[in-house]
């Protein structure tokens, strides 16, 4: 038979262990509602930071990496945007249309910006730069396929 008193020690340190545990759990319990809050509050500033982003995306241009080359996004016309927000190819486009006489082509453009317009390879780049202004409000494009200023 197991000594009295060595049995008294053994329930009362089971005792204090049962308590130390209850202790432990309320706390943990705490932690993990508060790791819980912390993960909601993570999430919601996440979501606000990516709709501001996207608003000064849409306001100025954004730069960005293509080919590994810098590059500047045409931003969408609109009131607060201001035609020297656009990377300088665009803005000579901008002035070579809204000086023609009429609609202009790509072709056009080009002949008037001095690209070699015989060599496929040069006058490509330059035939999409028109349609990403009239996709972004500053140009309209005729049902003829030339374009003229949106303004």
């Amino acid at each position: 038979m197991l000594d009295p008193e060595l049995l008294e020690r053994i329930t009362a340190r089971r005792a204090e262990l049962d308590d130390l545990e209850a202790q432990l759990t309320g706390r943990l319990a705490e932690v993990r509602s508060e790791r819980d809050q912390l993960a909601v509050v993570e999430r919601v500033l996440e979501r606000v930071r990516d709709e501001i982003a996207g608003e000064r995306a849409s306001i100025s241009p954004a730069p960005s990496q293509v080919a590994g080359r810098a590059v500047m996004l045409v931003p969408h016309r609109s009131p607060d945007t201001q035609e020297t927000m656009l990377p300088p190819d665009y803005q000579r486009i901008l002035t070579t249309v809204r000086q023609a006489s009429g609609p202009f082509t790509a072709r056009q453009v080009g002949e008037t910006l001095g690209v070699d317009v015989a060599v496929k390879s040069k006058l490509e780049p330059l035939c999409g730069k028109p349609i990403r202004l009239t996709d972004r409000g500053w140009l309209r494009k005729q049902p003829d396929g030339r374009f003229a200023t949106g303004l």
